[in-house]
């Protein structure tokens, strides 16, 4: 039976090239939604699957409102409506603070909280036409629990946990859920793989992530995008409506505290 939980319904997808933002792109057009996608570049790979899905993609950068703007305008305009919005677009930084420069600084909080902050802006004054709407905020596990090495990061994280729970009060009234997944640590995206390549030694890097989290060391392998836009999906439909304002950790565990021995 074909999943159709999303037809008839738009939704927006930021950073929708690669890994959770690919995945969650996919797996709403499979379930009926007329999704719009942006990135900083397209990758080929996609093309064939997402002309199979109906899905419009275009090239931006997250940090400048008027792109924003006008992917809310273009999908609004073309299918007079907007439902579903997924703030997925992300970068790392892994550096102690005492080397963390001004351009890194507006970098890393550029992408990860003002590109989330002024979509979400956007698509609100849409769904405030309509009859509300949800967004998923895609923050992380360093959202929940601060990180030694990439305190920028992790600053930047917490401030989209603190923005999705302030949108959420202040628009559970209009019927607007606005909710974060934090997940981690999740392979097969582009900052997993960066980190890996810039590792010395990549097979001791991986081992160290995944056993950083209980769960995922009891699986031995790290979450996958997939499960990550499952639980995405799951947030954003009628399943999920009486849920604003909700963290969903998907970890394994990892940001609940120091885990037993092994």
């Amino acid at each position: 039976m074909t999943e159709t939980r999303f037809s008839g319904q738009t939704a927006i997808i930021t950073g929708g090239e690669s890994g959770i933002g690919r995945s969650t792109a996919v797996l709403m057009a499979e379930w009926g939604a007329k999704v719009y996608l942006t990135d900083i570049r397209q990758l080929p790979e996609n093309t064939a699957r997402y002309q199979e899905l109906g899905i419009s993609r275009s090239t931006g950068d997250v940090r400048e409102e008027a792109v924003l703007q006008q992917l809310v305008d273009r999908a609004v305009a073309e299918t007079g409506r907007l439902d579903l919005l997924v703030n997925n677009a992300g970068v790392g930084m892994v550096k102690p603070v005492t080397e963390v420069t001004e351009e890194d600084w507006d970098f890393c909080m550029g992408v990860n909280l003002k590109g989330a902050f002024f979509g979400c802006k956007h698509a609100i004054r849409q769904m405030l036409k309509g009859d509300g709407g949800s967004i998923v905020n895609v923050a992380s596990n360093a959202g929940l629990l601060p990180r030694a090495h990439d305190p920028l990061y992790s600053t930047s994280k917490q401030a989209v946990v603190g923005m999705t729970k302030s949108l959420a009060l202040c628009h559970a009234k209009d019927r607007i859920r606005i909710n974060a997944v934090c997940p981690g640590p999740v392979g097969e995206t582009g900052m997993m793989d960066a980190d890996i390549e810039k590792a010395d030694d990549s097979d001791q890097f991986i081992h160290d992530v995944i056993h950083a989290s209980p769960g995922a060391a009891a699986w031995n392998r790290m979450i996958t995008p997939e499960e990550v836009a499952e639980s995405i999906a799951w947030l954003c439909s009628d399943a999920a409506l009486m849920v604003t304002g909700t963290m969903l950790a998907i970890d394994g565990g990892k940001s609940l505290g120091v885990p037993p021995a092994s």
